[in-house]
């Protein structure tokens, strides 16, 4: 029969590695900020675009690794999570540069020119859209639709939306971004 004091310096020797099994095992403490995420939404599926909002936020980008990690906890298939994050434009699977522009390529931007801005701004930047310069300053991403239909075509530039745009006014706009 074990004592006392042996029974409860087993007890604390245990506890410490009951607190370890909780963490991720790459002792990543970002991961923690999605398990209280996830907890706080009771792990419903639902809540999947507000974890992945909370993963972007606290990785910069949405990694294959955190989305295999919402996926699990969620108790999703990968291929929703995966189709999620790659529909809308605010989620990257990529590091994203310093500066982001955001070029739409809607209907109403498009007919209205959207796709000539995106091709001056590929041109000056020497990238294509999805892509970050090599120095990490500029990310040039499109976008299916920014619900602005109205003052198209629009760009958003460091997440502020600019309506009418024309190749030039673009051009000027980034002109500070590029060295």
């Amino acid at each position: 029969m074990q004592s006392t004091a042996a029974k409860s310096d087993e007890h604390e020797k245990s506890a410490p590695k009951e607190k370890a099994a909780k963490e991720h095992p790459s002792g990543d403490k970002r991961f923690k900020v999605l398990d209280i995420t996830m907890k706080r939404n009771q792990y419903r599926q639902d809540a999947l675009i507000e974890v992945l909002h909370k993963a972007q936020e606290a990785f910069g980008y949405l990694e294959e690794d955190v989305l295999l990690y919402v996926a699990r906890n969620l108790k999703l298939p990968l291929s929703r999570v995966y189709g999620v994050a790659t529909f809308y434009h605010l989620f990257s699977l990529k590091p994203s540069g310093s500066h982001t522009c955001v070029v739409c390529l809607g209907t109403a931007c498009y007919v209205k020119g959207g796709g000539e801005v995106l091709a001056s701004l590929e041109k000056q930047t020497g990238i294509l859209q999805g892509e970050t310069t090599a120095d990490g300053e500029v990310s040039l991403i499109t976008a299916r639709c920014v619900g602005a239909c109205g003052i198209a075509p629009v760009v958003v530039y460091d997440g502020t939306v600019a309506g009418k745009q024309t190749s030039e006014q673009a051009l000027e706009h980034i002109k500070g971004w590029i060295k």
